[in-house]
């Protein structure tokens, strides 16, 4: 046998004691970073058992572990002794409870980081599925107002176009409401409510000006009627314009009106309702001269004066109603009629239309949604949706609480909002119908066109609207006539023509205005060269701002000629 090997030692009741120390034993080996007496070393872990269980110190000798504790304790080891140090021998070490806080942190941060990303994962699939429903609802909306398909509306969106007016500077678009809740319903088709939407793509600013329902106009193939029938007359065409009942409305509003229409929008009731709804309710201040309010006994309607939240049926109701009596009931706060519905209607556009464009619509899918199906369900328009994106383009930035508010000067109306002047009137026909016609007479759109231009014009002297008659003091026929058209052209009301008896050498201005209308003083000394321009104080019985009588020494402008 080789002498230099390492003889085995000797095992002692099954144990092998440590070359190092005899103090500690094999099984203990099993208890990683614990020993048993002091200075005793770490040895890697093998198999484990359990040593926190509760060891009866007079049965420790079935315990290979005690019994090594007693016998280095040469059998001097007493009950506390050896019950102190298996406690010792359980309880970990202080680098234990760091390692051990350290993995329950690390267990504790997982589970976590599991439960985040399962959230995670969950919210990000019901967005997909939301945003999904959304858009093609959205999608699905727009195809059915705009008549387009999901191709043309994606490729809409990375093109641009010119609309029609951009380049004068101005879009109008004829706004009516049908009386129907759906569109394309049986029976007359009355737009009870028209407005043009006038947009300035320059100066960023816009106005509505309400047409009255009842203004009585010739209506191709029907004869005179309320102009609210012209969009029952279906299956008209007139070259330039849609081939329906707006189209023959758009008509009537350029040619008779003077405002050109470049695309119209119809809709019904239900969608002022729903769009309403969509945007969560909007906010009107109701300016009634009676101090309850209004009450409108056929809608049922009852508002106090001030800012009033409305709801969808509470906003149809206020664009429905103009004061009309039900049985045992009496109305109160409308003294103007149709006239207060368009102002209300107008005032409910605008609230709309800023609601909408608030952050909390916007950035609301359900909102959104249901905004969209209020449209796609009960609007009619010629607009495409390429047209609708440039439209945003170029309104973008505008104040909406900038937009004003305009209806014809009626003799309801005298007063309220500048109206000053009317320029319509009552009328019953041959019929019997009530209805309104200009002040200048039926057929007689002259006020009403200058009215149009006054509002969109820039020009001092349009903006004036001063009034004026013209009387011819030479023996020239016609004169008086020719100088009315030019007149009016230039936004001065002719509001009459005439001859005087005597001749006159020289033209004459009498001005009326007291100083209110200088630019139109301005403007008619230099268009009447040498005159003798006449101020007076006195009553002036022909009511008008100016007096221009013509004299033999006036010439024609070269343009007329």
């Amino acid at each position: 046998m080789d002498r230099n090997r390492r003889k085995r030692p000797k095992s002692i009741d099954g144990f092998i004691p440590s070359r190092q120390h005899s103090s500690l034993s094999q099984p203990f080996s099993k208890i990683k970073n614990v020993g048993i007496n002091q200075g005793a070393r770490l040895i890697p872990k093998r198999q484990s058992i359990n040593l926190g269980q509760h060891i009866n110190p007079e049965s420790a000798e079935n315990i290979p572990s005690a019994r090594l504790a007693l016998s280095n304790n040469l059998n001097t080891a007493s009950k506390e002794d050896l019950q102190k140090n298996l406690r010792d021998i359980n309880k970990p070490t202080r680098r234990q409870r760091r390692v051990n806080k350290q993995l329950e942190d690390v267990r504790k941060k997982s589970k976590l980081k599991k439960t985040l990303k399962y959230s995670a994962l969950f919210i990000i699939v019901a967005f997909l599925f939301v945003g999904s429903y959304v858009g093609f609802n959205v999608f699905h909306n727009l195809d059915k107002v705009f008549g387009g398909n999901i191709i043309s509306d994606i490729s809409s969106l990375f093109k641009s176009t010119t609309v029609k007016g951009q380049s004068g500077g101005r879009i109008n678009i004829l706004l009516a409401g049908d009386s129907a809740d759906q569109l394309n319903h049986g029976g007359q088709q009355l737009t009870d409510s028209i407005l043009v939407a006038s947009i300035d793509t320059k100066n960023h600013t816009a106005f509505f000006l309400s047409i009255p329902r009842d203004l009585w106009v010739n209506i191709p193939g029907w004869g005179w009627q309320k102009i609210n029938a012209a969009n029952d007359n279906m299956g008209t065409n007139f070259p330039g314009y849609p081939q329906n009942g707006m189209g023959q409305l758009q008509h009537i509003v350029t040619t008779n009106l003077g405002i050109p229409i470049d695309y119209y929008a119809l809709s019904n009731y239900g969608a002022f309702r729903d769009a309403v709804n969509a945007v969560g309710g909007v906010t009107v201040d109701i300016k009634s001269p009676d101090p309850r309010g209004l009450f409108d006994a056929y809608t049922h309607l009852k508002l106090p004066n001030g800012e009033d939240f409305l709801n969808g049926q509470e906003a149809l109701n206020l664009a429905r109603a103009r004061g009309d009596g039900a049985a045992g009931d009496v109305s109160y706060g409308f003294p103007d009629s149709d006239f207060d519905r368009t102002q209300h209607q107008r005032q409910l556009f605008v609230a709309i239309a800023k609601k909408a464009q608030s952050i909390g619509v916007i950035t609301n899918p359900v909102r959104v949604s249901d905004l969209f199906n209020a449209l796609g369900n009960n609007v009619e328009t010629d607009l495409s949706l390429q047209d609708v994106l440039e439209l945003i383009k170029l309104t973008k930035g505008m104040d909406l609480s900038t937009i004003k508010s305009y209806a014809y000067c009626s003799t309801l109306t005298i007063g309220q909002d500048g109206c000053t002047k009317p320029i319509i009137t009552d009328y019953r026909s041959s019929s019997g119908e009530d209805a309104l016609i200009p002040s200048a007479g039926v057929g007689n759109y002259i006020q009403l066109q200058q009215y149009y231009n006054q509002l969109i014009s820039s020009n001092p002297v349009v903006t004036e609207n001063a009034s004026a008659i013209v009387l011819n003091g030479t023996t020239t026929n016609g004169l008086a006539s020719t100088y009315q058209t030019i007149l009016n052209k230039k936004g001065i009301d002719v509001s009459s023509i005439g001859d005087t008896i005597n001749t006159y050498a020289k033209s004459e201005i009498i001005d009326n205005s007291s100083g209110k209308d200088p630019n139109t003083k301005k403007y008619l000394e230099s268009l009447f060269g040498d005159t003798i321009v006449a101020s007076t104080t006195a009553n002036n019985p022909t009511g008008a701002n100016f007096v221009i009588i013509i004299g033999l020494n006036q010439k024609l402008p070269t343009a007329t000629k």
